[in-house]
Formats: C-alpha cells, structure tokens, sequence
C-alpha cells in the first residue's frame, strides 16, 4: 500500500517528475500555492481531481480572471503546470489557473475524450466536456472568480479538448487557444470523421503549431512519427473553421517575428470582436513552445526564450464575454 501511494504521489510523466499538491484548504488559505481538489465524479473507478494555483490575492474583493489550462495525453495537470509556466505568470498577473487532470489510473496514462482522439477516454465516451464545466464551477464556488473573464487552452490531446470545450461549451468561455492539436480526425480508416460541432456563439480563440510537428502534423493525415490509420484535420482547415465561425471578413494580417521564424495571421475584423489568430512557428515540433523548452536553446537561435504562456495571456487580457454561463 505504501509503494502505491508514493508511485501516486510521485508522478511520473514525459517531461520530468513533479509531487503531490496540498489539499485546498478549508479556510481558504491564501496563495501563492497549488492545491488539488477531488471532485464527486468518476472516470475509470477513480474520482476525478483538478490542480489550482491560487495567486497570492487569489481571495481579494474584486474576482480574479480564470485560466483553464489542459495537459497532452500521458501528462497530468502538475505536469503541464510544471512546463506552461501559467502558474509562475499567474502569479505575476494575478489570475488563477486551474489544471484539470485526465482520465487515467493511480495518477498515470492521463488522457482525454477530444470526440476523435484519444484512448480509452475517447472509447468509452467519457465525459470530459462535462467534467471540465463541473470543475469551473466548483473552483467558482470556491474562489471569487470573474465569470466573464474565463478561458481554456490545451496542448496537443489537451488543445483538443480545449477544442471540443470550446464548441459545446462555449457559453461558458471569454476565449480559447489551441497548441499542437486538430479539432477533427477519425481513428481509423473504418471509422467515420469527427469534428467539434459548431459552437453556439463566436469565439476569440488562438491557434498556435510548430510547422514540423510529426505528431499532429500541419498539413493533417496520418502521424509521421506515430503512424497508424488515426489522422487529424490540417491546420489550415481548423483555422478556415474559426474563421467562417466568428464571420471574419478580408484576408488576415500577417507579421514575421524571431528572423521570420514565427508566422503570425491575424483576422480582426470578425463577428462581436471574435478575432481570430494564428501562430505559426518554423523549425518547431510537438513541444510546448515555451521557457521550459526554449529557455535551454542557444543565445543565436531565434526562438531563444519563446514564450507561448506570455502570448496567449496577452491575447485573453483583450476579451471578456458579454455574458456568461454557469454548468447547468
């Protein structure tokens, strides 16, 4: 019993080795610090639980904007919070960020039921988009949160079910944005093509992909480093669906940054100030863009302390939701 609460503790994942949160406290104890809190629902025998890191004014008077951050598959919501560096920008910004973890097995093999990918979740329809909705409102029952100001973003099976959130729940967002993932794709070549349906208000949402990912390739189709039958709709299509979405007119802005290496598109004029923006980076595969990973590259290279947790939050900061929505 011992060695399996300490495997559980200990959580292993792709990008390291991270401990277990604190409980959130009773009193509702003042951060900065990242609790965790076990929900009544359960996926897999196991009940459900999400990571929060609570600013230090985290309990002031004035209601603090909202972050839902989604780990990739085989990851945990304390390993994306370890890489994304949303919980040290938090701090420094004061907003709070919540981390849902995925369906898994003794803290392990965390994934999600994007519709078309991945895993066990995805096989036994588990439901995620509900899952995520409960835990937004549980964290707003628990903390002043500002409930026009929350947003979600994922990083590869976490950017798609920040897609499929974003469609089904959209009610509930002020903006979404989408790392290294597809909205729509089929398992196999038996299967038929899923795609996220069309949300029910537009969105501001930002599409960010390194242009040599091998996992969830640009161009779409099949994983050239995973292969198999499972393939992904292209970015541009997902970017064409947003697009036509939020009723975007003209052709987009486009800028060069780093050397030229990232690619930024811009559609500003767009359905109740919808925008929509696309981060292309040159020479980047299937790693979250971020200080974890750029931090360590050489002074000369471009991309040198490429920051994808900056860019998205300067792009939230500029949309709040005319209305918001509770999980009925």
């Amino acid at each position: 019993m011992k060695s399996l609460i300490l495997s559980a503790c200990v959580l292993l994942f792709f990008q390291g080795v991270t401990g277990c949160a604190k409980g959130l406290p009773q009193d509702r104890g003042f951060g900065p610090e990242t609790y965790e809190v076990t929900m009544d629902i359960q996926a897999n025998g196991f009940n459900r639980t999400y990571q929060i890191r609570i600013p230090s004014g985290g309990h002031a008077e004035n209601p603090l904007p909202l972050a839902v951050v989604i780990h990739g598959a085989f990851d945990t919501g304390l390993g994306m919070e370890k890489f994304s560096g949303f919980s040290k920008l938090a701090d420094r910004e004061n907003f709070i960020v919540l981390y849902p973890d995925g369906m898994g097995l003794f803290g392990y093999l965390q994934h999600w039921n994007a519709g078309h990918c991945c895993g066990k979740a995805a096989k036994d329809k588990v439901d995620d988009v509900g899952f995520i909705a409960a835990a937004i409102d549980d964290a707003c029952r628990r903390l002043n949160v500002d409930r026009t100001r929350i947003y979600i973003l994922g990083f590869s099976n976490g950017g798609m079910m920040a897609y499929r959130f974003a469609a089904e729940r959209a009610d509930m967002l002020a903006g979404a944005a989408f790392l290294a993932a597809s909205l729509g794709g089929k398992a196999s070549e038996e299967e038929p093509d899923w795609r996220i349906p069309n949300p029910q208000k537009s969105l501001p949402v930002l599409i960010m992909h390194g242009l040599e990912d091998q996992d969830v390739p640009y161009n779409g189709g099949i994983s050239p480093r995973r292969g198999g039958q499972r393939t992904y709709w292209s970015v541009p299509d997902c970017v064409d669906f947003w697009v036509d979405h939020n009723g975007c007119k003209g052709s987009p802005n486009e800028n060069r940054f780093r050397e030229g290496r990232v690619i930024v598109k811009s559609w500003d004029d767009c359905a109740d100030g919808a925008a929509v923006s696309v981060w292309l980076i040159e020479g980047w595969g299937h790693d979250w863009p971020g200080i974890h990973f750029t931090g360590s590259l050489p002074d000369d290279e471009p991309l040198k302390d490429f920051d994808a947790a900056e860019i998205l939050w300067d792009f939230f900061e500029n949309h709040t939701a005319t209305h918001a929505s509770s999980n009925p």
